[in-house]
């Protein structure tokens, strides 16, 4: 096997490169891009960070996937405003996994593509000492969650970083909802709610067809696979599923043999026309591994969405998925969360009347002089850490009025992402609680699977 080098550079910032090649060979950062199946992958290299050197290796299968890929990087390499300058050395092989573990070209593994692949990319990069960042799901099935752990605790006898892409945490209006529920004045407690009325439910509303830095995504086919991919509930729910861990119990350890109590799951599907599997794969027809999940011979059926209702250290949350094809006219992925606290309720919303940008709205309990007052008091302990956050009075309460400058956009937080692992790596260990947490993430989106297959 041969390696085929590309190297991905514009030409009217080569001199920028070239003064950068001496302190890129100092970094201590050698990025390795696996397999990138998703457009998530490229989306880590939308910026360039200090101490990570420009030149990236890339291992995968020759294919459309590490095509696109390289695309996206060649256009970030080639657009007017801040233009990165990453060398791609790309290799694509049969054997390109064997490759890379032998090469250790890198230290960061970076992986965003075929879920169904992840829990062996994962278990054999930690044990060959890579440090891991995955784009979730890690894993897709409860087969796999045993050799999850085990690769936690590798990555701990290792001393490697395994991690994943949680780039939720920081969207604006849902980090602030984290901030006002830990102000007791504001917030008072959580609730502990029931599983007809929880007291916090997250439900994310998602599309096959999107843009993605400016152009119409195509999707991979095998994105329609659930074996593949992994159904909705154990997908995106990944994330809701952390928000409600991470909002709750901030940076509490989460133990999922003690803390989880799943109530119910369910499962359904998405139907998707030939046509519409053609715009957005640029294929043809189905392939063959998706012939089971075609009805009238043109109608694909995709279990993408899912609902989990369950029990958190005592707290009912529901969390819930929805895919459809295409968002209305000026729309885009929503999100609506609430958090119903003793003194008032944090809602999230991002719908029409929001202009499909996440709000948030202070709905309180309360409405006397002194609650107000108290309110007003949390705002200043919050505008410490977010300046220029403010309060505007509505009939329900309050939304809370976030400047343009926190509007980042979905793609920008997977920097944010990359970049907390960076200082992760370089303090040489993750918060005490992430691991545990994790392991209790995949619990329970694994586990609800099994039980929305079962129909309970």
């Amino acid at each position: 096997m041969h390696w085929r080098y590309k190297t991905i550079a514009y030409l009217s910032i080569m001199a920028t490169f070239l003064g950068c090649t001496e302190k890129t060979k100092e970094s201590a950062i050698h990025l390795i891009t696996l397999d990138p199946g998703h457009f998530h992958a490229a989306l880590v290299q939308k910026s360039m960070y200090p101490d990570v050197d420009a030149r990236v290796h890339v291992y995968a299968p020759e294919g459309p996937d590490v095509k696109l890929h390289l695309e996206k990087i060649e256009g970030y390499n080639k657009r007017a405003e801040n233009p990165t300058h990453w060398n791609e050395v790309v290799y694509t092989g049969t054997h390109y996994f064997e490759k890379m573990l032998a090469d250790k070209t890198g230290n960061v593994v970076v992986l965003a593509g075929n879920n169904e692949k992840k829990a062996d990319y994962i278990q054999r990069s930690v044990e060959a000492g890579f440090n891991v960042l995955s784009d979730k799901p890690m894993i897709i099935n409860a087969k796999d969650f045993d050799r999850l752990k085990a690769s936690f605790a590798t990555a701990d006898q290792k001393n490697v970083l395994l991690y994943d892409i949680m780039t939720e945490r920081f969207e604006i209006s849902t980090a602030l909802q984290r901030e006002f529920s830990k102000i007791e004045s504001a917030f008072g407690t959580l609730e502990k709610g029931t599983p007809d009325n929880p007291a916090v439910t997250k439900e994310s509303v998602h599309h096959f067809y999107k843009y993605v830095s400016g152009n119409v995504l195509t999707r991979p086919a095998w994105f329609m696979d659930v074996n593949q991919q992994g159904e909705g509930i154990v997908d995106v729910t990944t994330h809701l599923v952390d928000l409600v861990q991470w909002e709750c119990f901030p940076e509490q350890v989460i133990d999922y043999q003690k803390d989880i109590k799943l109530t119910s799951a369910r499962r359904w599907t998405t139907d998707m026309t030939r046509s519409q599997f053609k715009t957005i794969t640029k294929q043809a027809d189905f392939p063959a591994y998706l012939k089971n999940a075609i009805t009238r011979d043109s109608v694909l059926k995709v279990y993408s969405n899912g609902e989990i209702n369950y029990q958190l250290k005592g707290v009912h949350a529901k969390v819930s998925v929805t895919w459809a094809y295409k968002a209305p006219e000026g729309g885009g992925d929503t999100h609506y969360s609430i958090m119903r606290g003793t003194k008032a309720n944090l809602v999230i919303r991002q719908g029409a009347e929001q202009k499909f940008v996440p709000t948030l709205y202070i709905e309180p309990r309360d409405t006397t002089a002194a609650y107000e007052a108290a309110l007003q008091t949390a705002l200043q302990t919050v505008q410490q850490t977010y300046p220029g956050i403010e309060l505007k009075k509505i009939s329900t309460g309050w939304e809370v009025v976030i400047p343009k400058k926190y509007q980042e956009g979905h793609e920008a937080h997977f920097g944010r992402v990359t970049e907390n692992y960076l200082k992760y790596l370089k303090e040489g260990k993750l918060p005490a609680w992430e691991v545990p947490n994790m392991i209790s993430k995949y619990y329970t989106t694994t586990q609800a699977l099994e039980l929305a297959k079962k129909g309970k």
